[in-house]
């Protein structure tokens, strides 16, 4: 049995809201005594399969919306976007991994093994973990997709074993710049945690982990055997498209790479459609406090040309409330 991680993250441009990791993991049964690299390459192909399969009942109208997550939902652009397809998908995956869905902000974040965060006594966080669930779907037609999507995992040996978050808020990502840490360091630390603590879910089995470049980083081999504590990280190649390594470790080695266009394989478009969905939860909350403060003010998906003005319409109110700017505006 093999295990494939998908690592990306949602939030990384924004001023305003948190930085999110997602993740998900997933076991290949049939894969068994191949080497590691020979491991990644039937990976591949096998999710490759998955995917179209996913897309067909995706398009038929009886199956989650898998796949690139600017593509399912984007704040950037038309006004008329909708959460549904995002949050279908979202549920859905979350419904397989953990056979329950959460019907509160609460339990979805219990579900993602998120913690709440320390900004959490700040007026505008407090109720991240207070909002009823699902905001645009209906839990019937989550349901019935997850089921169809379950018998195609069946029918490609592949199960979905896990959905989790990891999310920093802006007080603690400022504290961490100022220590000397660029954003790609932050974001490289942070992904590599999660990726490490879901492959320590499964110890045993051969690992194949795929992610997203961060920013424009091409070399990753220090941070990958600092997150992983491991004594040999040996690059396979890194070009222009695709950082690769092995990762020596016992009692199996670890397959990581880093690409271009990550999302084009499906553990990685689910781990960014979760981290998606649970920034805006996270946005939801936060514009719903300041809208029953301000009701004439526009919410904000928090990008920089809008974050701006959302902050200048707010100065007066976020000090006489005597909220930090740090706690809410993200150095670039």
């Amino acid at each position: 049995m093999t295990l494939v991680i998908g690592i990306d993250e949602a939030g990384y441009g924004p001023n305003l809201g948190p930085l999110v990791i997602g993740g998900s993991s997933w076991v290949i049964d049939e894969l068994q005594n191949e080497g590691p690299l020979s491991h990644e390459k039937i990976a591949a192909e096998k999710f490759i399969a998955l995917q179209n399969d996913i897309h067909k009942d995706y398009r038929a109208g009886v199956g989650p919306p898998w796949g690139d997550s600017k593509k399912i939902f984007t704040r950037k652009g038309t006004k008329t976007e909708t959460l549904e397809p995002l949050e279908r998908g979202v549920l859905a995956a979350v419904q397989i991994a953990t056979n329950t869905l959460p019907t509160n902000s609460g339990q979805l974040l219990s579900y993602l093994t998120l913690q709440m965060p320390q900004e959490s006594d700040t007026p505008c966080w407090k109720k991240l973990n207070g909002i009823a669930l699902p905001q645009a779907t209906s839990l019937s037609k989550t349901i019935d997709h997850a089921g169809h999507a379950e018998k195609q995992l069946q029918s490609h040996t592949i199960r979905l074993t896990g959905i989790a978050c990891r999310w920093i808020f802006p007080e603690d990502f400022n504290a961490l710049l100022d220590t000397g840490m660029n954003k790609s360091d932050l974001l490289s630390q942070l992904s590599l945690q999660l990726a490490f603590h879901l492959r320590n879910q499964h110890p045993q089995r051969p690992t194949v982990i795929w992610c997203d470049r961060h920013g424009g980083r091409k070399r990753y081999a220090g941070v990958v055997s600092h997150c992983f504590d491991a004594a040999r990280v040996e690059p396979v190649s890194e070009t222009a498209n695709c950082s690769r390594y092995l990762i020596h470790e016992k009692p199996v080695p670890t397959v990581i790479h880093f690409s271009v266009g990550g999302e084009s394989q499906l553990p990685v478009a689910v781990a960014s459609m979760a981290a998606k969905y649970v920034r805006e939860v996270a946005m939801t909350v936060c514009n719903t406090f300041w809208s029953h403060r301000m009701p004439t003010l526009t919410p904000t998906a928090g990008y920089p040309v809008d974050a701006r003005r959302w902050w200048q319409e707010t100065h007066a109110d976020r000090h006489r409330l005597g909220i930090r700017d740090t706690a809410l505006w993200r150095q670039s």
